[in-house]
């Protein structure tokens, strides 16, 4: 496997352990929708948290938030729109980015709640 593709498995699982950690159950990973994919979906009491995780080994290129592009997060909210009605939910949802950056043998994990809205 590409190191890039193991250094995103291994920001999906900090993501949802640090998410587990802040009272959020995990509804779904890797949700997919036609062209979308949701990394995880999660609900913190009556909302429904929608995570993009991105992460970087580093940031001299910018920070990880700054690769989610505008037809992605279109993209995601058709697939989550398609979640919630095929799954009947009467809910409040939120996009959230966490963004992981590997300091070392560290990891640094910011949690951006509210990160983009509907357009």
């Amino acid at each position: 496997m590409a190191q890039h593709n193991e250094l995103g498995k291994k920001g999906e699982q900090l993501a949802v352990d640090f998410l587990l950690e802040h009272d959020y159950t995990i509804v779904e990973r890797n949700y997919r929708f036609n062209k979308a994919e949701v990394d995880i979906i999660a609900q913190q009491q009556d909302i429904l948290a929608i995570i993009e995780v991105k992460t970087r080994s580093t940031i001299d290129f910018g920070n990880p938030q700054d690769f989610v592009k505008p037809k992605q997060i279109k993209n995601l909210v058709k697939a989550v729109d398609e979640y919630i009605t095929e799954n009947q939910l009467d809910v409040e949802v939120r996009f959230d980015i966490i963004a992981i950056v590997k300091q070392g043998k560290n990891y640094k994990i910011e949690h951006l709640k509210d990160a983009f809205y509907h357009f």
